[in-house]
């Protein structure tokens, strides 16, 4: 079964020498296949044409999705994936793991075409609130600052809050308070073009999400 909807995710991969990145990214499925598609340059591009696998980490702890994107916390704990060569979160509710396939080349944004080949349920999924919906929200928004006029930022993140104001836990309000200074910091310092705080490239590369 092809899907045309995307998921939000956080993607774990490895480099060659062992080092782990993080990235939150969208994922569509094609029957036991999961479709990525991350801009160039990327990470994690990178890492899954040099070990040919990646992890699917499923959290309802969304301050990962804003921490990786505001740069505002350390490093998520990761630990060895149990079948594939790369790493999954320490914690999470579960994970997939995934090989690679084959990959459509593209100058701008390859498509990867990954195999499910383990699945891992760690713990029970209640639901997500909707402060945690908008934390993922605000996130996408903090991540495409670089492409998105400021008033529709504002204008989106104003009704998020409404959200974050009427269910947010401890969690989701660090979370948010992460994305409200990101944005901020972008409009003091940002270069027209240039992707803030890009997750996903390599060292002094933007990225797009």
């Amino acid at each position: 079964m092809t899907s045309a909807m995307i998921f939000e995710t956080i993607v774990t991969t490895a480099a060659p020498d062992g080092r782990p990145h993080i990235a939150p990214m969208g994922v569509r499925y094609e029957g036991d296949l999961a479709i990525l598609s991350p801009f160039r340059p990327s990470v994690t591009l990178d890492n899954i044409v040099a070990t040919r696998a990646a992890v699917l980490n499923f959290t309802n702890d969304v301050r990962v999705f804003a921490g990786c994107v505001t740069h505002c916390a350390a490093a998520w704990p990761t630990i060895a994936a149990t079948r594939v060569a790369t790493v999954r979160l320490a914690e999470s509710l579960a994970h997939t793991e995934l090989e690679l396939e084959r990959i459509e080349d593209d100058a701008e944004r390859p498509v990867l075409h990954m195999k499910a080949v383990h699945r891992e349920q760690h713990d029970a999924f209640a639901g997500f609130n909707r402060a945690q919906a908008a934390v993922i929200e605000g996130a996408v928004l903090v991540s495409r600052l670089f492409m998105l006029p400021a008033e529709k930022v504002d204008r989106e993140m104003a009704y998020l809050q409404i959200a974050i104001d009427k269910t947010a836990g401890d969690r989701e309000r660090t979370a948010w308070s992460w994305l409200v200074a990101a944005i901020a910091h972008h409009r003091a310092t940002a270069t027209v073009g240039l992707a803030p705080g890009a997750v996903d490239a390599p060292s002094g590369r933007p990225a797009r999400h």
